[in-house]
């Protein structure tokens, strides 16, 4: 019996007898990678401002007894901080109210940002069917009054911004030379 009891004392005492726990170590969760996220930003806004036409001068090329060759120097500013090209135009040419001539043009002229160009036309006016005092004034070479009107293609020199199609009407007085 002794050992009946000496066998019942150490399980008694094994089973009373508790172990640590175990202790796991977690491993580290990884924080995420920063995802890089487009924020979208506004373009700023550009203004595109038309570019202003005016006669420079009018010169008699050649002066026959029917036929006259006139050049005629167009101005054109540029009020934008970027270049302008002009790329085609139609015009109408009037000399103290009475029509000149008409025509068209392309690959003008390409203008600066914030400067003036000027480009040259050419053309032939017949004064068979003109007044009188129209061919007077050319002939003595006094100043003349012009309407130049129509319509130019205008390509802005920045790649978001499409052409346009602007028209123009200016007047005025012009030297014949």
């Amino acid at each position: 019996m002794r050992n009946f009891l000496f066998f019942l004392l150490i399980a008694m005492l094994l089973s009373t007898c508790k172990s640590q726990p175990q202790i796991v170590e977690e491993e580290p969760v990884p924080e995420p990678e920063p995802v890089a996220i487009p924020i979208p930003v506004p373009e700023p806004v550009i203004e595109v401002v038309e570019p202003e036409f005016n006669i420079v001068s009018i010169f008699i090329i050649k002066a026959d007894l029917v036929n006259t060759k006139f050049e005629t120097v167009l101005k054109i500013d540029n009020p934008n901080q970027f270049a302008l090209q002009l790329s085609s135009i139609k015009y109408e040419l009037y000399g103290n109210g009475s029509f000149w001539a008409d025509g068209n043009g392309n690959d003008i002229l390409h203008i600066p940002p914030r400067s003036s160009k000027e480009a040259k036309f050419n053309f032939t006016m017949n004064f068979i069917n003109m007044n009188r005092r129209l061919l007077d004034d050319v002939i003595a070479m006094r100043r003349v009054r012009y309407r130049f009107s129509g319509e130019a293609e205008v390509k802005p020199e920045i790649s978001r911004l499409p052409p346009f199609i602007m028209t123009f009407d200016c007047q005025g007085l012009s030297e014949v030379k």
